[in-house]
C-alpha cells in the first residue's frame, strides 16, 4: 500500500466516523495524533473521538514503516548501483589494460616479422651469391694451367727444352709468363726443393747484361743479396751473365749457354664475394 492509498482510506474513515465534528457552535473538536498506547492523552476519550485518534496513530505508524522500508530500498538500490558502477569501472580498466597488451603484442609481432623478413632477404642474397660462386667454380679449371705447378700466388712451369737465356725468355713471354723471379726465402726454398734432385740446369730471370749495370730480375726488381746468393763459374763474358739453378744451387754463367728454363705467372685465385 502506498501513501496515496493510505490517505484516501484515512479520509474515508474520518468522514464516516465523525459526521458531527462541526457541531457546538461550528467549532471543530481538536484531534491530536498520539502514541496509541495506554498512556495516550486521548485514551480517556470514548466513541468516535477515540476511533479517530487510533486511525491517525495507525496511519502515522504505517507511513513511518513505509518510509523506513522505502529508505531501506533506496539504500539497497544505491548499494547495488555503487557496486555496478565499481564493477563497470573495473571492467573498463581491465579492457584498457587488455587493449594496451594487445597493442604491445601487435607491435612486437610486427617488429619480429620485419626482422624475419630482413633475415630471409639476406639469406636469399647469400644463396644467390653462393649459386654464382658455384657456377664460377664449375667453369674454373684451377689456379694454374695444365702442366703448371701452383705455389702460393704463382704458377711455375719447368721446361724440358734447352735454349740460351734470351730464347728461354722469349719462350716464357709466348706463354704469357716471365722467367723465374725470387724475392723471398720462402720462394727460394720451394724452387730448391723442386730442383734438388735434377742434374739439369734451369735459367732464372736474374741477369747482368753489361758491366756498368747491376743485377736485376726480369721484371726490373733489384737483386736482394740477403735472399738470393749465387756463385760465378766463369768470367769469359762478364758483360753478359745470367743465373741458373742446378741441383738446388744457383750459379752465374754466360747467357749464351743452353739450359732448361722456369717460367712464372700469376695464379688465378677465386675470391669470396
Amino acid at each position: 500500500m502506498n501513501l496515496g492509498m493510505i490517505f484516501d482510506d484515512f479520509k474515508s474513515k474520518t468522514m464516516k466516523d465523525q459526521p458531527d465534528q462541526w457541531t457546538n457552535g461550528g467549532k471543530a473538536k481538536a484531534v491530536v495524533p498520539c502514541g496509541c498506547d495506554a498512556r495516550d492523552p486521548l485514551s480517556g476519550f470514548t466513541g468516535d473521538h477515540h476511533n479517530a485518534g487510533s486511525a491517525i496513530c495507525n496511519l502515522v505508524s504505517q507511513v513511518s514503516d513505509l518510509l523506513k522500508q522505502q529508505q531501506e530500498n533506496l539504500t539497497h538500490q544505491e548499494n547495488i548501483l555503487e557496486g555496478q558502477s565499481l564493477a563497470q569501472k573495473q571492467e573498463e580498466k581491465a579492457f584498457r589494460e587488455l587493449q594496451r597488451k594487445l597493442k604491445e603484442m601487435n607491435e612486437n609481432l610486427t617488429q619480429e616479422l620485419d626482422e624475419q623478413s630482413k633475415k630471409q632477404m639476406e639469406l636469399h642474397h647469400q644463396n644467390l651469391n653462393l649459386q654464382e660462386a658455384l657456377k664460377k667454380a664449375a667453369n674454373f679449371s684451377g689456379p694454374c694451367p695444365q702442366d703448371w705447378l701452383w705455389h702460393e700466388k704463382n704458377c711455375y712451369q719447368f721446361s724440358s727444352s734447352s735454349f740460351n737465356w734470351e730464347k728461354s725468355r722469349e719462350n716464357c713471354l709466348s706463354l704469357d709468363a716471365q722467367m723465374l723471379i725470387i724475392n723471398s726465402t720462402y720462394d727460394l726454398d720451394f724452387i730448391k726443393q723442386l730442383t734438388a734432385h735434377s742434374s739439369s740446369p734451369f735459367w732464372t730471370g736474374l741477369s747482368k747484361r753489361n758491366p756498368s749495370s747491376s743485377w736485376s730480375w726480369e721484371d726490373g726488381s733489384p737483386l736482394m743479396p740477403n735472399v738470393f746468393r749465387f756463385r760465378a763459374l766463369s768470367q769469359r763474358n762478364p758483360s753478359d751473365t745470367c743465373v741458373y739453378i742446378q741441383n738446388g744451387n744457383p750459379f752465374a754463367e754466360s747467357c749464351i749457354l743452353t739450359a732448361n728454363s722456369i717460367c712464372q705467372k700469376k695464379a688465378t685465385l677465386l675470391r669470396a664475394q
